[in-house]
């Protein structure tokens, strides 16, 4: 009798664990969830924030201007590839499971949006005053890449477009990465 009753207390404890470890691992994917979006969210909010100085060049404050690229160089790269580095079940998540399948080309186009970011603080910090002429596309520039065709130049060559032509291919690339990986 005693066995039994042992047995039936390691029975249920290990039903338990079992339960207590699903939920645990059921909202580290949630957490993991939430911490993309507010990610993504931010950089949504940074990259509106100067797309209105594009809109408006009177509002530009190089300030604004660099501290909304450095939050999507520091959100993307790296960082952005980390946070869908396995697959996550979640219903939260629009994120396609496609990502795992070609995690080289994911990882490219986070790394594109990094390098454009960047591209984008250095002309931030080469016009600290006004919004310059040499920042604006000229009338009737080709934008390039497309949608699907996204790629970055050298550094180089980045530091010698305009800030605009380069936000333009920055959108192109969050553009590119949700028409490839995001479910709707």
């Amino acid at each position: 009798m005693r066995l039994t009753a042992d047995a039936n207390k390691f029975g249920l404890f290990a039903f338990m664990a079992a339960v207590l470890m699903t939920a645990g691992m059921v909202s580290a994917e949630e957490d993991i969830v939430a911490i993309r979006q507010a990610d993504m969210k931010a950089m949504a909010a940074a990259a509106k924030t100067i797309s209105g100085m594009f809109k408006d060049s009177t509002t530009y404050k190089a300030s604004e201007f660099q501290w909304a690229a450095d939050t999507i160089r520091d959100k993307s790269g790296g960082v952005l590839s980390a946070h869908f580095a396995s697959a996550t079940d979640s219903r939260q998540s629009k994120a396609g499971p496609n990502i795992l399948k070609e995690r080289d080309r994911f990882d490219r186009i986070a790394n594109d949006l990094r390098d454009y970011a960047v591209a984008l603080d250095a002309a931030a910090q080469k016009n600290p005053g006004p919004m310059t002429a040499s920042m604006r596309m000229k009338p009737g520039e080709a934008m390039g890449g497309g949608p699907f065709g996204t790629h970055v130049r050298n550094e180089h060559e980045l530091s010698a477009m305009p800030a605009e032509h380069t936000f333009h291919l920055m959108l192109q690339t969050c553009t590119t990465c949700h028409t490839r990986f995001r479910m709707e």
